[in-house]
């Protein structure tokens, strides 16, 4: 997508002589109320934590005046880095364009409506940092603060077991905003990153699917500053396909498979059934689900195939 290439100059001898050992990517879409309460959050935090870092804003087309703002403090911010889109792309678009331009080895996404603790994203980077088995570290939520709350907190409940069911492992929290992980290990599934909120989802399961572990740190989540921008009807249905499409794309016997199996089995119960009742007489449906599951299952095995023949 066109963007800008808008960007605040940077100072500082940390800033210009080396790369910072960690890039924080900060979407940001109609924020102006508070988007320099949590720039000062993050700079506070990671300025008494020892590492060197660059955090870079990205203003996804704002209708307000985030990006004015943002331009405004720049001057008291050496390590803020400035990115404007031209259009609107999503949080999923600018998470995966920050993470590919990120100059750091470690990589965080958190999000600029005041909901997740900022301040403890140096601890995320050093479970990383102390621990090179970790490839990615998820601030997993302990209450759920956004807006719907009635519909959202068993909907994503839902969700959340049917990616566990899949995906074979516990996920305490499938969409977390705030994570952290080794970019050089993310490079691989940006690709992957559809455009809106489910790119967490996302980058979630192409961990797992592939074997690389993540730590679950429990953290506060509050109510989030502004208007929400999550819809709840369509967001959770696009959970949904993001969360089966992840699977098949790496695993796609689990999504497969089964209704392919048990098709073939109720097919054969019932021929033998219709047997029973009807000897030499086959009735056209029980023909029909015995065949959609041989089908169904020539699929899977054949999706399989080109799953693992795939060069990634």
């Amino acid at each position: 997508m066109p963007v800008s290439t808008l960007e605040t100059p940077k100072s500082g001898p940390a800033v210009e002589d080396a790369p910072p050992y960690v890039t924080i990517v900060l979407p940001c879409y109609n924020e102006q109320d508070h988007v320099i309460d949590e720039v000062e959050r993050i700079t506070r935090a990671m300025d008494s934590s020892g590492y060197t870092y660059e955090l870079v804003a990205i203003d996804d087309c704002s209708t307000d005046h985030t990006l004015t703002r943002l331009q405004e403090a720049a001057a008291d911010y050496p390590h803020l880095r400035i990115r404007a889109f031209h259009r609107n792309g999503g949080s999923g678009t600018v998470r995966r364009i920050g993470t590919q331009e990120a100059r750091g080895e470690i990589v965080v996404w958190t999000d600029a409506d005041m909901s997740y603790a900022n301040e403890r994203i140096p601890e995320l980077v050093q479970l990383l940092d102390k621990d090179p088995t970790i490839d990615q570290v998820v601030g997993a939520r302990t209450s759920e603060e956004g807006s719907h709350k009635l519909l959202r907190v068993p909907a994503k409940f839902v969700i959340r077991k049917i990616a566990e069911m899949l995906a074979g492992q516990k996920i305490p929290d499938l969409n977390s905003g705030l994570r952290a992980f080794r970019k050089s290990v993310a490079k691989p599934y940006l690709r992957l990153l559809p455009p809106g909120f489910s790119c967490v989802t996302t980058i979630t399961l192409s961990f797992l699917m592939n074997q690389h572990d993540i730590y679950y740190l429990p953290t506060e989540y509050a109510k989030r500053a502004g208007k929400s921008k999550f819809s709840f009807v369509s967001d959770a249905y696009r959970y949904i396909l993001q969360v089966l499409r992840m699977i098949m794309y790496f695993n796609p016997l689990k999504v497969l498979m089964p209704p392919a199996l048990w098709l073939v089995v109720i097919g054969f119960v019932k021929g033998v059934w219709d047997m029973v009742q009807h000897p030499f007489y086959f009735p056209a449906n029980t023909v029909m689900i015995f065949l959609s599951g041989m089908l169904i299952g020539s699929v899977a095995l054949l999706a399989d195939l080109i799953v693992r023949s795939r060069g990634e």
